[in-house]
């Protein structure tokens, strides 16, 4: 090993010491990238912290010194903080991907135009930038309230991280850049509007569908709420499998016009984040399956 290897993994050791003394579980990422370095599920020795069965990454999030110790002692592993666990939500302001997207606002322009309307100021918080120049917006959860993961529910390109979801610490880093933290004070509780927004919204997820076919309602609306439910329950290994073939099921009520395409592309997207499936992977993996479904449906009367 050489030593700037050496130093660079215990760089990495620290900053997941460093979360943990602020009391947020964290977990080795492979190196140099986002994806989680813990065995899957078709692999699990069900020995140590899975002798009783399969534990996922949420699952083996610590806050202990010896057990970060030992992880870190193996391998420059980036560090993930699993923020359901460490009582976070974090708000990710993502920039434009692709071509044409110079000109595109970021996340933090919409986010910014978001407080505006509300009459807010934006949050001041601890504050991360990303490695691709994107903010994490640190926060504490709220209590009593159980909020999961959302793709831009808020305004465009703006994520939120919690129960089902991790972020990247600072000091992490991929071949586009380093996590640096750019305001170290202590995260604020969420604001109590972006909350309500986020709590609503959770609150009616399946239930406020309003197809345009009101004879399919009920059978569009228990599809739509069915095959969520097993996309956020699939264990590691088939998770993307089942968000496919979940996605291709409700496909067809879109293409007869029961269900807005982007009210099941939010519910699947955020149902794929909330069984730990990276968001990318399931804006991908939703786009391929509803357009392969779309094409292919047979006209409602004959299915």
């Amino acid at each position: 090993m050489t030593q700037p290897t050496e130093d660079r993994r215990a760089l990495l050791q620290n900053a997941a010491l460093d979360a943990a003394e602020r009391g947020w579980h964290v977990f080795p990422l492979r190196p140099g990238v986002k994806r989680p370095a813990l065995h899957r599920e078709e692999r699990c020795p069900r020995t140590g912290a899975c002798a009783g069965g399969h534990r996922k990454w949420e699952q083996r999030a610590t806050t202990d010194p010896d057990r970060i110790r030992a992880a870190w002692a193996t391998g420059a592993f980036n560090v993930g903080i699993a923020t359901g666990p460490s009582n976070l939500v974090v708000v990710d302001l993502d920039m434009p991907k692709g071509k044409g997207s110079s000109d595109a606002p970021c996340g933090a322009t919409t986010f910014g135009a978001l407080c505006e309307r509300a009459g807010q100021a934006v949050p001041a918080t601890r504050t991360v930038r990303t490695a691709t120049g994107g903010t994490h917006l640190y926060f504490t959860a709220p209590p009593g309230i159980r909020l999961t993961n959302t793709a831009g529910t808020l305004a465009p390109l703006v994520d939120t991280r919690a129960h089902g979801g991790y972020v990247v610490a600072p000091g992490s880093a991929t071949p586009a850049g380093t996590y640096t933290v750019e305001d170290d004070r202590p995260p604020v509780p969420l604001p109590e509007w972006l909350c309500s927004r986020l709590a609503r919204r959770h609150a009616s997820r399946g239930l406020s569908v309003a197809p345009v076919a009101v004879g399919a309602s009920r059978r569009a609306t228990a599809a739509l709420n069915a095959e969520t439910a097993a996309v956020a329950a699939a264990f590691e290994g088939g998770r993307n499998a089942r968000l496919l073939a979940g996605a291709r099921a409700i496909g067809r009520f879109v293409a007869w016009g029961d269900l807005p395409r982007d009210v099941v592309e939010e519910a699947f997207q955020e149902a794929g984040e909330a069984s730990g499936l990276p968001p990318a992977e399931c804006r991908a993996t939703i786009r391929s399956a509803l357009n392969w479904s779309i094409r292919t449906a047979r006209p409602r009367e004959v299915a």
